[in-house]
């Protein structure tokens, strides 16, 4: 991000196994920006005693992000954000800092190598406990109205797709 440009934030939204950590925490590590992940913050919920999550995570997220934004910082966030309502509380996040929001949605399209991931993967975050295919495939995830980019990490190398979302993310930022 030069001086003069407004902040950013990019938002990855797909179910888990799909790749989006991998692909955000690259991508903001890239772009020099905040990272936000949901699952972290919703595990230091529990953490600290929250018996039920629900939309408080989302809300804790978009808090930080605001902050963040007005403070010139860009934002990538890293969450599943199956439902309008969360991707509408990013965007009036991004309106409220007077941010570019860039949505960016991930896809397996191959089920094996999908369900490979989430039964391979190993949590990260101390104490998270990792969803298990079958509570992947009963995620409810509304269709999108919103404008973003849609890759399918199952037909694209880990480079191909760090690639393609800066060059989107740039396009974006240039035409703003």
């Amino acid at each position: 991000m030069t001086k003069n440009q407004q902040p950013f934030l990019v938002v990855f939204s797909g179910l888990p196994g799909t790749g989006k950590t991998t692909i955000s925490t690259m991508l903001a590590a890239a772009l020099h920006a905040v990272y936000l992940r949901i699952d972290t913050i919703e595990q230091a919920m529990r953490a600290a005693g929250a018996k039920q999550i629900g939309p408080s995570g989302y809300a804790v997220a978009n808090g930080l992000a605001r902050a963040n934004l007005l403070l010139g910082h860009s934002i990538v966030a890293d969450c599943v954000n199956p439902v309008r309502e969360s991707r509408l509380g990013w965007g009036k996040v991004a309106a409220e800092a007077s941010a570019e929001l860039i949505n960016i949605h991930l896809i397996c399209s191959d089920a094996a190598e999908h369900r490979r991931r989430v039964d391979e993967r190993s949590a990260d975050i101390p104490g998270h406990r990792l969803p298990n295919w079958s509570s992947v495939m009963r995620h409810m995830f509304e269709p999108r109205d919103d404008d973003h980019l849609l890759l399918d990490t199952a037909t694209m190398t880990l480079a191909d797709l760090v690639e393609c979302c800066t060059t989107y993310v740039t396009s974006k930022l240039d035409r703003s």
